[in-house]
Parts: C-alpha cells; structure tokens; sequence
C-alpha cells in the first residue's frame, strides 16, 4: 500500500517536502527586498502603491516610538485595524523589537474586546480611529494596557482621495475622535522618530510573532501562540503549492480577508513577503462596488474568498453583465464553508481561474489540505496535505484508532509549524496537542469527516454540533447543503435543539433570495427529496440574514428561533 497516496495528485514541479527550512523570520526576507528592489510595491492600497522602503522607514519609527513607551522583548502589543497599510507597520515594527502582535477583531463591542485584551495582556494598542472610543471603554477594565495610539485610514489614501475623505467623510464618519490621557496618533509617533532605527537584537526563529485568537474546539476565544519560523514554513509551502501563479516579484495577492485571521496572517502575508509580491489589501469586503474597482485597477494573480463573498461578486451588476475585467486571476482560493458547484462554475468561467478549496485551523497555522491547482477536482472534498503536512481520521472515541478510507472520524492534523500553544490559557483549555505512536505530534481538531483511496478529505461537521435525535446522527451540513440546492434559497445555516420527546431535533435557519418566496412545508418536502427521513428539520425559521464572523462563516451558535417574515 502506498504509504504517502497523495503525492500522485501533486501538481508538476510541486516537491513532496520542502526539505530543510532555512533558519531565518519575514523580517529577514523584508531586508531582501529592501536591498534588492526598496521601491517595488509591497502594498496596493485604493489605487496607491506602496513600496517596501516606504512602510518599513515608517516601522523603524514606530519602534522607536514603541521602545519609548516601555514596550521590550517578549511585550505584547495589540492592534484593532482594518486591513490597511498601518497593520504592516505596527506589526513590522512589533518584530524589530522582538514584541508580538496580538491582532484583534475590529468589529469586536467593548464587552468582546475585554477577554482577549484580558488574556494578551498588551502595553499599547494601536486602533483606527473610528474604534477609539471603545478601545478606550475596554482600556479602562484591564489593567496594564499603558497606552492607545489611533490612526486613520485616511493616511496611506493617495492624495486626490485623502482630500475627498478629509472634506466629505471625515468629520461625520467619527474620524476624529478626541484623544485623551497622553494619547496620540500614529503620524505624529513617526514624525517624532523619523530616521531613527532600532537598536534591539531582532527575534529568534523560536519567538512568537504572533497571537491570533481562536475558539479553540469551545467557541471560548484563546490566544494561539504563533512562532517566526511557523510563518516562515508556511510561506514556503504556500508557495510550493502556487509557484506556477505567483513567481516571485510577479503578480499580486488579493486580501479580501482580514489580517487578523490566519489565512491571511500567516497564509497571505508570509508567502507574499517570501516571494516579494504585493498584497492587495481590501478595507472592507463588503463594499462590493469598492471591491470589483480595486480588482479592476490592481489585476491580482490570486483572490481568496469565502462562498458568501463569491455569491456576492457574481450577483453584483457590473460582474454579472460581463463588464468587470477579472482576467488577470490566475487561481482563487475558497474557505470558511462548502463551495456550490453551481458557483464554482460561474465564477470560474467568468475569470479563467480554477477555485481551489482548502481547510485548516488557526491552531494549526495553515497546516492544510487544499485542492491541487492542475490536478482532480473533487467536489465536496477540501484537497490532500501540501508539502510536509498530514492529514489521518481516527475514531471520535479512542484516537489511537486511524480509520480506513470512507469511514468518519475526527480529523487530526500534522506539520512543523503547529502551534506551540495557548498563551496565558485558562486552566479548562483544550488540549488539543497530542504526541502519537508514531511520535509526530498532532492536532486534534474536532471535526470531523473521512479521507477516500486518493487521501483527498471530506468534511462532514463539527464534533460539537452533531445532532442527536432519537439516536441517529444528523449532521447539520448535510442539511444546509441540501437546502442550499433549492433555487429560492440564499443561504441556510442549521443547529439541534433539546426535544422532550426525540431528545434533539434539528432546526434550519434561512434566507431566501432576494425577490423569492419560499414556505416552510416547501422546503421539508424538498429536504424529503434529498435527505433521509430523519435528517429533514423539524422547523424552518426564516431569516433577512445569518449571523456571520468576520470571514463569511455562519455561527450556528448564535442562531436563534424568532421568525422573520419570508
């Protein structure tokens, strides 16, 4: 039996393993680009390119800046930003002092922000400045954050735009907030080190460069300690995987995503720094009109989205009557939930590109299975390992147990550049390393699903919201699959709840699509068509929306049963 099946699927020129993994951080290969080519873009921005002499002047700065505030090695520091080019700058001076960047959610309420600021325990926080009042509000209730810089998005803007913004938006748009206890901006902390660099030892590859918080396997967030050489590893094997579309110094990555999540914080950022391209950064995803311009104007080699983003750019007017150019996409990548093979196709013959899945975790720093970008397309399935990783399925109860092709199981995953933890985690925090037999070291991931003869993985659910009805296993995504099939169905998101007489049943939540109407006995008879008796949901609520995370995935946690009117 062939031990490493996988591997017959790997694109040409893709290498099993990336060998030995030079011992250098992304800093590293910043100065690379710095000596070789300063003024190439590293950053394209609302029509502005921004060179990599340009953003890393202004973190020598702001390091400087940072050492004055008392922040050393090994100090956190936490940033509320959109994606913009201020992220790089405060996260590249971060790392010049040895520090880590704890990047948090900027749709986070006050109340959200106080956990995590709670377990990272930053010095300085540096926000936009429409999020400054309520970084203030969380500031007061956790102790040791010494200091808040604001920034506004307004300032890498090109010049005709920023005076547009300063006279139409600023001031109403809560730009301007009034800073207070010693506070100050960003521009004016540069202005004051200009020219000055860092004198500081630079991080070791062992360091953490970052937290990113996560749910974990609890929905409870947790701060995931990511290391310099994790995102070193990642970057290369990303970029093993896209070398025929991203050579280096050519084409340009488009980030509708947000930097604080890991796809694009140790996904994008890393192969993009080690290859030398630019990232297109995309504030706000949801301003579709804004979106389909930058695509227009920037020509990326590479989008990344996630299903909801997708449907939303082909519904949008100018794409779908053919006259937004998105030619220049060479490959686009897909996450966060299942991909409809109807999308799929639009959107591919729209642009050329071949959508590629993928799946990992943030524990796992891009430790992933994604799709090859010239090999088989396997629909409903997320890909096999890229180089130096592994994927096994192994009994839900005994994980010493690996299971044979087709059966489901939780999935485990294996590569160099696992976390190396929780940072500060509370006593009940998961455990979801694990040394095995085999004496690698896996992640336990609470999902579940099953690998096929070719290794290629199927997602079937998450461990905690199986559904338990009358001792049968529902899975909720079979069922949101199924109702998303139906041609009057937007999107749908499905959870248990308790039952006195079948223990749990299953609910679905929907939105139809805009101009439609659809009924709840409608939707059960066309589940009746698609799904096992048992599997079809006691109630249909319908919904004007789902609640969504900041990339587009349903939280099924957070649905609820008051009805709105189809």
């Amino acid at each position: 039996m062939d031990p490493l099946p996988w591997l017959r699927h790997y694109d040409p020129g893709v290498p099993a393993t990336i060998g030995t993994y030079p011992q250098r951080t992304l800093l590293d290969y910043i100065d690379d680009a710095l000596r070789e080519r300063p003024d190439a873009p590293a950053v394209l921005f609302k029509g502005r390119r921004i060179g990599w002499r340009a953003l890393a002047d202004q973190s020598d700065a702001f390091a400087c800046a940072l050492a004055a505030m008392g922040v050393t090695r090994g100090d956190r520091v936490a940033v509320l930003l959109p994606n913009c080019p201020q992220f790089f700058v405060v996260e590249w001076a971060v790392w010049k002092l040895g520090a880590t960047l704890v990047p948090l959610n900027p749709i986070y309420s006050e109340d959200e922000l106080v956990g995590p600021m709670t377990t990272s325990r930053p010095k300085v926080i540096v926000t936009l400045s429409t999020f400054y009042d309520r970084v203030k509000g969380a500031q007061r209730r956790v102790p040791g954050v010494a200091h808040v810089v604001s920034t506004s998005i307004k300032e890498w803007l090109p010049p005709m735009l920023r005076a547009v913004f300063t006279l139409v938006l600023e001031k109403k748009g809560g730009h301007r907030p009034t800073l207070r206890d010693g506070d100050r901006t960003l521009p004016s902390l540069v202005a004051a080190y200009r020219g000055q660099r860092p004198t500081v030892a630079r991080p070791g590859t062992d360091d953490d460069a970052l937290l990113l918080m996560s749910g974990g396997t609890t929905g409870t967030p947790k701060a995931v300690r990511v290391h310099h050489h994790a995102l070193v590893m990642t970057g290369l094997q990303f970029r093993a995987w896209m070398r025929d579309v991203l050579p280096e110094w050519e084409g340009s990555y488009c980030l509708p995503l947000p930097l604080f999540h890991t796809y694009g914080a140790t996904g994008v950022q890393s192969a993009c720094a080690i290859g030398h391209n630019p990232v297109v950064l995309i504030p706000n995803p949801r301003d579709l009109n804004d979106l389909v311009k930058t695509i227009e104007w920037a020509k990326p080699a590479i989008f990344c989205g996630v299903p909801t983003l997708y449907n939303a750019l082909l519904n949008h007017p100018r794409v779908a009557s053919r006259k937004a150019d998105f030619a220049s996409m060479r490959a686009c990548v897909s996450g966060a939930a299942p991909l409809l093979a109807e999308t799929r196709k639009r959107f591919t013959d729209l642009t050329g590109a071949r959508i590629v899945e993928g799946y990992a975790m943030t524990e796992s720093n891009l430790v992933s299975v994604v799709w090859p970008l010239k090999g088989p397309e396997k629909q409903g399935s997320v890909g096999i390992p890229i180089p130096d990783c592994r994927v096994k399925v192994v009994d839900a109860d005994d994980p010493t147990r690996e299971l044979p092709p087709g059966e489901v199981g939780e999935i485990l995953l294996h590569g160099p550049q696992l976390m190396k933890g929780y940072y500060n985690p509370a006593p009940d925090a998961d455990q979801m390393l694990h040394v095995h037999a085999d004496g690698r070291t896996w992640l336990h991931t609470a999902d579940l699903g099953y690998l096929d003869e070719d290794h290629f993985l199927f997602i079937v659910d998450r461990k905690k919201d199986l559904i338990k009805m009358n001792g049968m296993q529902v899975w909720p995504r079979e069922i949101e699959e199924a109702l998303a099939k139906h041609p009057h169905v937007q999107e749908a998101g499905v959870r248990g709840f308790p039952d006195a007489a079948r223990g749990e049943v299953a609910v679905a939540f929907v939105v139809p699509r805009a101009g439609k109407t659809v009924t709840e006995g409608e939707l059960r008879d066309w589940c009746k068509q698609h799904l096992a008796p048992f599997k079809v949901p006691a109630r249909v609520v319908f919904k004007t929306e789902l609640p969504k995370s900041m990339i587009g995935k349903v939280l099924r946690r957070f649905l609820t049963e008051e009805p709105v009117a189809p």
